[in-house]
């Protein structure tokens, strides 16, 4: 939709194309609606709630197991 705009100026909250603000804003409201029944207080809230999931759902994932001893047979 905006081919002579850079990523930076799409991104910019003061450049942003108002169609492209209110499409990060309906994403923002559904991110919401998926995770809990009312909206976030702010954005950083969301970051901080979002970023503590990952946190809790990749726990564990990126730890080295120990190999296991061969058992002896005797």
């Amino acid at each position: 939709m905006f081919p002579n705009s850079s990523l930076a100026d799409l991104y910019n909250p003061l450049l942003m194309p108002p169609e492209l603000t209110k499409a990060h804003n309906e994403l923002d409201k559904a991110v919401d609606l998926a995770y809990r029944s009312r909206a976030f207080i702010s954005e950083a809230n969301r970051m901080e709630f979002l970023f503590e999931l990952y946190e809790k759902y990749t726990a564990g994932l990126f730890t080295k197991e120990k190999p296991k001893k061969a058992k002896r047979t005797t």
